[in-house]
């Protein structure tokens, strides 16, 4: 652990994820895809068609972003957070199918919070409104699947020491759910 944060290696162990609560701040390192709205019809369908992760997925961290071209000299130009919500339909099934963790921003669904606890798996959750900063901490991107989809294929990036905080953890601690009693102002 850091003054900025806990390392975490990505893709990372079960036994890593297990160690980590709701509310630490983390630095991700490793490799991470990005996949939004459209990426994550496909993969379902891929999953649905095949019984398994398209593309080398299992095990590995699904960031909902859709990063812009290069810029700056930097691999992309910005890439920030999505609403994590809204791939809330498609999460339990992919986290049962082998994703480990996911990356977004804002609150989830209990359906989502009982597949952490059932899986293992972590979400994260970034800062919005940060995108030209986090795209400093991404090293390469490549496009691996359905590029005709533009800033919604997916992508691999790495990254490294990528700020974000632990929102469910594998024991489906809720920050979330839980920050608003602890940080109620009485009256």
């Amino acid at each position: 652990m850091t003054a900025d944060g806990i390392r975490v290696e990505l893709p990372a162990s079960a036994e890593d994820l297990a160690r980590l609560s709701a509310g630490q701040s983390v630095l991700l390192t490793g490799v991470v895809f990005t996949a939004r709205d459209a990426t994550h019809e496909r993969i379902a369908d891929a999953l649905a068609r095949t019984g398994e992760l398209p593309h080398g997925l299992a095990g590995q961290t699904l960031f909902y972003a859709g990063p812009t071209p290069p810029a700056a000299g930097r691999p992309v130009g910005a890439v920030g957070p999505t609403t994590a919500k809204r791939m809330d339909a498609w999460t339990p099934a992919l986290l049962d199918a082998g994703i480990t963790a996911t990356i977004g921003k804002g609150a989830r669904s209990e359906a989502v919070r009982e597949a952490c606890v059932r899986t293992g798996a972590v979400y994260f959750a970034a800062v919005g409104g940060s995108a030209a900063l986090l795209a400093t901490h991404v090293r390469s991107a490549e496009t691996v699947a359905w590029s005709e989809l533009g800033t919604e294929a997916l992508v691999r990036l790495e990254i490294v020491e990528f700020p974000a905080f632990v929102a469910i953890d594998a024991s489906g601690r809720d920050l979330y759910a839980e920050a608003p009693t602890e940080w109620r102002v009485s009256s």
